[in-house]
């Protein structure tokens, strides 16, 4: 009959060839993910920032770091943690700013032409250049930086039949800016070619003024100037002025 009982002695001989052979040539993942957890709780990490970097529980690292001093708040630190306190607040603001924006835009719908004439009457008048007695200037020139006010005056021209031919495109920007990108970003817009474009303006750089129309966004402003335009000019202060006496009219 076989014999199944161990073989106590040679269970013995192979555990001490094992001690003597020293230890496994394979890596000890627990052994590494420890030495690094305290790594980054030296560097000043907190544990949730150690288990997101690690891959491994809370516990395990508040077990294996729990000798260590405990960071000191860094401004950085700080800065973190406010941001991603704050981070869940301000996705849901722009969430529902967006679905306001959204519902108004709806509310609108298509515009009847007396509607774009008189939207286009007041945005010149708020925003186009107007006559002084002063300066008598009798020229409609319209300047902005918004490219939507460009468009919607864009089309009040169009429908009072100022043709292309009467149109005129300048950009005005600061000169430390990206000029020819700013060019190419209203001529795109407008839809004509950069050298359709009359000569730019440039705003000199004060160095003492602390810009902060900066960044890729930043496209200066485009002058619109209608040729030949005295009686545009004049009709426009006409319809406003049939404005303002019409708001004063009880409905």
């Amino acid at each position: 009959m076989r014999n199944t009982r161990p073989d106590f002695e040679s269970l013995h001989d192979k555990a001490a060839t094992l001690r003597r052979a020293g230890p496994s040539r394979h890596p000890n993942a627990k052994g590494d993910a420890r030495a690094r957890a305290r790594e980054l709780r030296a560097r000043g990490m907190t544990y949730d920032e150690i288990v997101a970097e690690l891959g491994v529980s809370k516990s395990s690292v508040s077990l294996w770091v729990r000798d260590l001093p405990k960071p000191a708040a860094s401004p950085e630190r700080m800065h973190r943690m406010r941001e991603a306190r704050w981070e869940p607040h301000r996705k849901a603001v722009a969430e529902a700013r967006r679905r306001t924006k959204e519902d108004a835009a709806r509310e609108i719908g298509a515009l009847t032409e007396r509607e774009l004439f008189l939207i286009g009457v007041g945005l010149y008048w708020a925003e186009g250049s107007k006559s002084k007695p002063h300066s008598p200037q009798e020229r409609a020139t319209f300047i902005n930086s918004d490219p939507g006010m460009i468009q919607v005056y864009l089309a009040w021209l169009a429908l009072l039949g100022v043709t292309p031919e009467r149109t005129q495109f300048r950009v005005h920007i600061h000169e430390s800016a990206g000029v020819a990108a700013a060019e190419r970003y209203w001529a795109d817009l407008v839809g004509i070619d950069v050298t359709g474009l009359a000569r730019t303006t440039l705003k000199k750089h004060n160095p003492k003024t602390v810009r902060k129309n900066v960044g890729e966004d930043y496209h200066g402003c485009l002058v619109v100037r209608v040729l030949q335009s005295a009686d545009l000019y004049r009709r426009i202060e006409g319809w406003w002025y049939g404005i303002v006496l019409g708001a004063k009219r009880p409905a």
